[in-house]
């Protein structure tokens, strides 16, 4: 595995599963793969769960592990070619993520969609200029339009469930003030399109995700319905991808609450957090013994692990 940006990244996506499940039962082994080598952990944008597990992991493999923090700790940084550069920006990412790769034998890379420019955060800029100039693999740690260590987190959770039959998978959307990017949406859906489980997504008319995205998944606008028989329910907030980056702010009736969970096979609560309690999904909820949010984020140390073991294993 060059880089971990995607799914199509992955030649064997249940082996790197398998992988993340034996850093769970056993995660110091391999703990000499990392022996010598340094992982650059980049941050366009804030981060606790992404940030704290990912330095976890490359110390959990014997990685040493730097810490950046681009809006604080840098440069502005210039990723246009051919500009003139007389303004804020001092440094361009040519020579900035050379050196950064020069420093690391691994960046992780973290930025977010800017939800002003679909062409734009769809291209995915930051991302595609890390993998071109640093010359080392780069990992996402979340970029404009994916979330894959999140999306393996997942299903690695839902793995955990021991289901004995094919579950089926709902991804919601859920209400929130702000506008939020359909990265974890985007990415969700992608790898449970991989996995051995029904998925459905549920949302309002108007807050669809990209086709692109979604192909043949079925999609429904009724949430109660779609809850019928479920056996996981993913909640997220994601902001229009056609009228791109709008926020509905007004479908307050879509969070998840106790009576809407009471329309499942006694399903079990997923979000990748941060939430907001009460907007998102009730206390009642988010509280119970359904929920799966707890054990979904302690996940995030051993899937990081298999990626960058993975990773490591073909230096």
């Amino acid at each position: 595995m060059q880089h971990f940006t995607s799914l199509s990244d992955v030649a064997n996506p249940s082996a790197l599963l398998a992988e993340a499940a034996l850093f769970v039962q056993h995660p110091h082994q391999k703990s000499h793969l990392g022996k010598g080598k340094s992982l650059g952990l980049i941050f366009f944008n804030a981060s606790l769960r992404t940030r704290m597990s990912t330095q976890r992991a490359g110390q959990l493999l014997g990685m040493d592990v730097t810490i950046l923090n681009v809006s604080q700790d840098s440069w502005q940084l210039e990723f246009e070619d051919g500009t003139v550069m007389d303004g804020a920006k001092a440094e361009h990412i040519k020579e900035a993520a050379a050196v950064m790769g020069s420093y690391c034998d691994i960046l992780g890379i973290r930025t977010f969609a800017g939800l002003k420019n679909r062409i734009a955060d769809y291209a995915e800029h930051v991302m595609t200029a890390f993998q071109q100039y640093a010359g080392v693999p780069i990992v996402s740690l979340e970029s404009a339009t994916r979330h894959p260590l999140q999306s393996l987190t997942d299903w690695l959770t839902i793995h955990q469930q021991g289901f004995t039959h094919r579950p089926k998978v709902v991804l919601t959307w859920a209400p929130h003030p702000k506008a939020l990017p359909q990265a974890v949406g985007n990415s969700f859906v992608e790898w449970m399109q991989a996995a051995e489980v029904d998925l459905t997504i549920a949302h309002p008319y108007g807050m669809d995700l990209s086709p692109d995205f979604v192909k043949n998944t079925p999609v429904m606008y009724n949430q109660d319905i779609a809850f019928e028989g479920a056996d996981v329910i993913y909640a997220k907030n994601w902001s229009s991808f056609k009228d791109y980056g709008h926020v509905n702010d007004k479908e307050r009736d879509w969070q998840i609450t106790a009576e809407k969970m009471a329309h499942t096979n006694n399903a079990k609560f997923m979000h990748c957090l941060p939430v907001r309690r009460n907007m998102v999904v009730a206390d009642q909820v988010l509280d119970s013994p359904q929920s799966l949010v707890i054990s979904q984020a302690a996940n995030r140390i051993p899937t990081a692990q298999a990626v960058l073991a993975t990773i490591l294993e073909t230096l």
